[in-house]
């Protein structure tokens, strides 16, 4: 195959004590190929190892989500000099040292994305087809998906080299024992800004859907909520920009404010969904009226309502925590330099159980109540209904079968893509972090 379709590929690692060997000591590879070594070295590795892609830029993307970074920033920094450790020996690494669009993809195997946290990320449906995620690999030039690129492990040429720096400090030090290239800051950065886009992406839906109910429902105490949660992102913002420049985070960006009011959201969440609970252990037989659910779960049977709008106000709060969560990660993994992704990772575990119980809680209660079959109004059980009665039954039920089919699955834990744009200026635009 011709070098055009060499893509460059890294083994990195957040430490130099994994011993595993690295993918580089074996000939080029397929996808295919790539994935299952990739997983093996996961398994048998002590530390966290991911691989990074360097594909050609699509000139058609969907880029309206992401956040955005500069030139100078930390994560374009460690990525050029990831990139220019190899751009002399490796010819497919030259290239993308000489490119100005570069699509780097990073694939975090399954079990460290699980030590990552099972609700940080979750598939990301594409607009473009249904049932389809983002990830799919384009031709630059043709924008049509290709699927036989041969990937190129980067590092054969410097496999018996020393490492030549401590662990987490510097990109381009190579692991002693083989090919895997010690990476701690860049894979900090990059899982963090992936999953924090993530998080972004999912409070700019719920705000939206906010918006859409709230101007049928016209109640001023919920789009107070809405706003009281809505004003937090400049802080987390501000704060996000500063923690992944290496700042650090003061009273003055307001983020302990924010941090209150999306505790208090948070836990407005919990009594809602303890309220739905209690409400729905008391259903028998799994049968019910619309006017008994109605009492219960107010505008159920309407298009939007106020048992919506509660939904989406968690689902924004639920969004904004996962943010904050991610900052305090960063700002734990960053307070030590010698383990900076495992502070990370042990700070994300203990801080997101509540958030991930109260997001499971909330899916469970939901699931429930699209399964709840809907029955005659008891003063109608000897008389016939009307063909209005029979259709506002039926669209009820349709719409409690809709709630269900809102929840996401959660299968077996799956590989999680961090896709980071570089873009002619130098500037980054990190996309949402999703499951593959």
């Amino acid at each position: 195959m011709s070098d055009e379709a060499d893509v460059p590929v890294w083994t990195l690692s957040t430490s130099d004590a994994s011993n595993v060997p690295g993918i580089a000591n074996g000939d080029d590879l397929t996808p295919e190929r790539l994935t299952e070594l990739r997983t093996a070295l996961a398994a048998f590795s002590s530390v966290p190892l991911v691989t990074l892609e360097a594909h050609p830029l699509p000139k058609k993307r969907d880029r309206s989500v992401g956040l955005p970074l500069d030139a100078v920033s930390p994560l374009a920094q460690e990525l050029s000099r990831l990139v220019a450790a190899s751009a002399k020996t490796v010819p497919a690494v030259g290239r993308v040292a000489g490119s100005g669009e570069v699509l780097y993809r990073m694939v975090v195997p399954a079990k460290v994305a699980a030590q990552v946290g099972k609700g940080l990320v979750k598939p990301m449906v594409s607009k473009a087809a249904a049932n389809g995620v983002y990830g799919t690999l384009v031709d630059s030039a043709t924008n049509v998906a290709v699927a036989n690129a041969t990937m190129v492990p980067v590092g054969r040429a410097v496999a018996g080299a020393a490492s030549t720096g401590a662990a987490g400090t510097a990109v381009g030090a190579i692991a002693a024992g083989g090919a895997v290239t010690v990476a701690a800051p860049l894979v900090l950065m990059a899982v963090a800004v992936g999953v924090s886009a993530y998080a972004d992406n999912q409070r700019q839906k719920a705000i939206e859907h906010i918006a859409e109910l709230l101007e049928k429902l016209h109640d001023d105490k919920l789009e107070h909520e809405r706003n009281e949660l809505d004003g937090c992102r400049d802080a987390i913002d501000k704060a996000t920009a500063l923690l992944l420049d290496r700042g650090k985070v003061g009273a003055s960006l307001g983020l302990d404010s924010a941090v209150h009011a999306i505790s208090t959201a948070t836990q407005n969440a919990e009594r809602r969904v303890k309220k739905w609970e209690a409400a729905l252990d008391a259903i028998v037989d799994n049968r019910a009226e619309v006017a008994e659910l109605e009492a219960e779960f107010p505008g159920i049977s309407e298009e939007g309502g106020e048992f919506r709008t509660h939904l989406e106000l968690a689902a924004l709060a639920i969004a904004l925590k996962r943010r904050v969560v991610v900052l305090q990660g960063v700002e734990a993994g960053q307070g030590d330099p010698d383990n900076p992704f495992e502070n990370f990772v042990r700070s994300l575990k203990a801080d997101q159980q509540r958030i991930d119980e109260l997001d499971a809680r909330i899916s469970r209660a939901v699931l429930r109540l699209s399964a709840i079959e809907l029955r005659s109004p008891t003063r109608l059980i000897d008389k016939f209904m009307t063909r209005g009665q029979v259709d506002g039954l039926l669209e009820t039920s349709y719409r409690l079968r809709a709630l269900g089919d809102s929840i996401s699955a959660t299968g077996r834990a799956s590989e999680v893509i961090i896709e980071i744009e570089k873009h002619s200026d130098g500037t980054l635009l990190v996309l949402p972090a999703h499951a593959s």
